[in-house]
């Protein structure tokens, strides 16, 4: 019998929050045929986030890779509004921004939170590619902000 991806997750101690509300003019995730696109998603747990500021200045980097994951799970509720997430087949893209200081060059080392949260939820399925983008500011003042891009079949 499959283990479902949730169970996958409980497992591990994660779990996916309700799916997040829109804020702003759009909506959390869109699908296209066999694909499911989130819009980008904050570490907002029940509405707060779990950080403000930049990675390495304000937010040390565990803080900033717990933020990528809390930021993943939400990217995964936020693409259960459009299909079953067990029925993804494959994470195709996994997309992070990190808010970060000038000079910091650790980027992968916080996405690297949103990545394992993916295989933890899709075993080798959930192997992806990927982009860690520093930017000088996310919304809200947030640390991190990740989207994704899953293959469903």
């Amino acid at each position: 019998m499959r283990v479902s991806v949730e169970e996958r997750l409980r497992r591990e101690g994660l779990e996916v929050p309700k799916p997040p509300v829109a804020l702003g003019a759009y909506v959390p995730a869109v699908r296209s045929g066999h694909l499911v696109f989130t819009a980008g998603q904050l570490p907002l747990l029940e509405g707060v986030l779990l950080a403000t500021g930049r990675v390495d200045e304000d937010v040390p980097v565990d803080v900033g890779r717990r933020c990528a994951e809390r930021s993943a799970l939400n990217a995964l509720a936020a693409a259960s509004t459009v299909c079953e997430l067990d029925r993804v087949t494959r994470v195709v893209k996994v997309v992070g921004y990190v808010a970060s200081s000038p000079g910091f060059s650790g980027q992968p080392a916080v996405i690297d939170g949103a990545s394992l949260v993916m295989t933890i939820a899709f075993g080798d399925a959930g192997r992806h590619a990927r982009e860690a983008v520093g930017v000088a500011g996310l919304p809200l003042g947030a640390p991190v902000e990740i989207s994704l891009l899953l293959e469903v079949g």
